[in-house]
């Protein structure tokens, strides 16, 4: 029989599931740093998306006084491709090392941001390329400049706004805490967490040892994702460094299934993630032999997915790594850091006395977006699923 494991531990950040005060405390450390950056990022999209030209499948083409945008994509597109395909152009290999990850840039192309050719003087490829010569030039369209303009200054806006629900001072000292522990680590990682890879994984190349602090846009002055994204990212290459299965996977999927059987339909509401999501690690799952689809016994038409003996233990270790590795790290930077950081985070994640977390306050999306006119989550991700269908935090 599996060992009870703590309840709350095993929950995310739940609409009206707040009667503990003591909630947030009880949570890992990258569950915290997850549900805050995925909180941020979805209030962004909405803000973007209410702002700017664009397209998509539910909405259609949503205009706002222009005959055209591009097709709808979340904040990592622009921190991985637009941040730096400026008007003059940047070459392939340009844009990852300034992005400090790959981007999805035939996905860029085919959504209408931007056009990537071998150059003026060679001859230009009749449609768009998957697999660009590293020399070739990224060049923004005229809507991917105007998705750009509209973006850049959005961080800002979104973080004055959690100045004024949360308090100036709670904003603050959580940026100097995520900064002081940013600042003992020596890898230089991207501003966003990237687009997660073969088997959902967050690990890419080695990456390369960071440069001196002094002048860097990564210090104090950084955007609030962007330090949330470092130390999440931090947390997820040691994980997956010891681990056969990705941190993604672990912790939205593995982390709600049992021996017993869950219904399918239900994992996208127990995790909060996208039906998309769950399919691609479901399908990294079966494949390793730690989990099996198969028909519900109690006869419905539900198909119920449930873990074999090698998952049980494979989430044992999931949840054993995730103790190894906060320990490690009050260790490694310290015990006040660590300690300082879990409370600048719980005091924006939990509210003592609250039936709602008060990272739902800044969710809600406007009444023409796409989020809108699909099922409102119930909980936040334990870790995002960045993925090339946009790189929506959820999977979406």
């Amino acid at each position: 029989m599996k060992a009870m494991r703590p309840v709350d531990q095993n929950k995310a950040v739940v609409k009206g599931s707040l009667a503990k005060p003591s909630l947030a405390a009880r949570l890992p450390l990258p569950t915290l740093l997850s549900q805050m950056l995925v909180a941020f990022i979805i209030e962004f999209d909405n803000e973007f998306e209410h702002r700017t030209p664009h397209r998509t499948t539910i909405s259609g083409s949503r205009s706002h006084g222009s005959s055209f945008g591009p097709w709808l994509a979340s904040m990592a597109m622009y921190l991985t491709c637009m941040k730096f395909a400026g008007d003059e152009g940047v070459t392939v290999s340009e844009l990852e090392r300034l992005a400090r990850t790959p981007t999805n840039l035939h996905g860029m192309q085919r959504w209408g941001y931007i056009v990537v050719d071998p150059g003026p003087d060679r001859e230009k490829p009749r449609k768009p390329v998957g697999r660009p010569g590293r020399d070739w030039l990224i060049r923004p369209t005229i809507k991917g400049r105007m998705a750009r303009e509209v973006w850049q200054p959005l961080f800002g806006v979104i973080e004055e706004r959690w100045k004024e629900r949360f308090g100036k001072g709670e904003v603050e000292r959580l940026r100097e805490a995520l900064w002081a522990l940013l600042s003992q680590m020596d890898v230089d990682l991207p501003e966003c967490l990237p687009i997660l890879g073969y088997g959902l994984f967050s690990r890419g190349p080695v990456l390369e040892r960071r440069e001196a602090a002094k002048g860097r846009p990564d210090g104090l002055d950084a955007t609030l994702p962007t330090l949330l994204s470092k130390v999440l990212l931090a947390f997820a290459i040691e994980f997956e460094s010891e681990s056969e299965v990705s941190f993604a996977i672990c912790a939205n999927v593995l982390r709600v299934l049992d021996e017993k059987g869950t219904r399918v339909r239900d994992l996208p509401q127990l995790s909060g993630v996208s039906k998309e999501a769950i399919s691609m690690a479901m399908g990294v799952l079966e494949k390793k032999g730690l989990a099996v689809i198969e028909a519900d016994p109690m006869g419905s038409r539900a198909k119920i997915v449930r873990l074999t003996a090698n998952g049980v233990e494979a989430e044992d270790r999931y949840r054993r790594l995730l103790e190894t590795i906060e320990e490690r790290w009050r260790a490694r930077f310290g015990e006040d850091r660590i300690g300082e950081l879990r409370k600048a985070l719980g005091a924006l994640v939990d509210e003592p006395g609250a039936t709602v977390s008060p990272l739902f306050r800044g969710l809600e999306p406007c009444p023409d977006g796409w989020r809108a006119r699909v099922r409102t989550p119930d909980v936040l991700p334990h870790y995002p699923m960045v993925l090339h269908r946009g790189g929506y935090p959820d999977g979406s």
